[in-house]
């Protein structure tokens, strides 16, 4: 991919429901695989998985969790629509906020960008509150720093010690 328009991103990957014979971490490597096969997308590194609680707490099966470091040279909203796709294509059905899912991808960043424009807010406006995102996204992107904060991700993995998060076992 060439350099110039290229953008670093982050997505975020979880899952805590099976789809169709996969696991929901077979799942999200599927995720993985059809970033992968996107045309003007780069995956330059994926973090290991972990499970963590459902945020808010629901009763809900835990999720498997991840987070992948890309360059891209897609528009935002381009970018926001190929996610959207993947996950459709991996039995992504939405129903009500926070509802338990087959797949969901987020965009956690992209470069510094700070915007709120139609159905996207960056950097996710949620993401720093998270230990699900937090820890995979410091196995891809251990300098990465809020762009809104300017705190790095010592002092925001401070916020979420409470959380329940562990390395998914192989």
């Amino acid at each position: 991919m060439p350099e110039m328009n290229t953008r670093s991103v982050l997505i975020a990957i979880g899952a805590n429901l099976p789809h169709l014979r996969l696991s929901a971490r077979q799942t999200c490597e599927q995720a993985v695989q059809a970033l992968k096969n996107l045309p003007e997308l780069e995956v330059e590194a994926v973090s290991r998985w972990y499970e963590s609680a459902p945020v808010p707490p629901s009763g809900q099966p835990p999720y498997v969790n991840g987070v992948v470091r890309c360059r891209t040279t897609l528009a935002p909203l381009a970018l926001l629509d190929a996610l959207q796709g993947v996950e459709t294509q991996l039995g992504r059905v939405r129903s009500v906020p926070n509802a338990a899912r087959t797949l969901d991808l987020d965009i956690i960043s992209i470069d510094n960008i700070q915007t709120n424009i139609d159905r996207l807010i960056l950097p996710h406006p949620r993401a720093t509150q998270r230990a699900f995102v937090l820890y995979p996204l410091r196995d891809v992107a251990p300098e990465w720093k809020d762009p809104v904060t300017g705190k790095g991700l010592d002092a925001l993995l401070e916020g979420v010690a409470g959380q329940e998060i562990q390395p998914a076992k192989e």
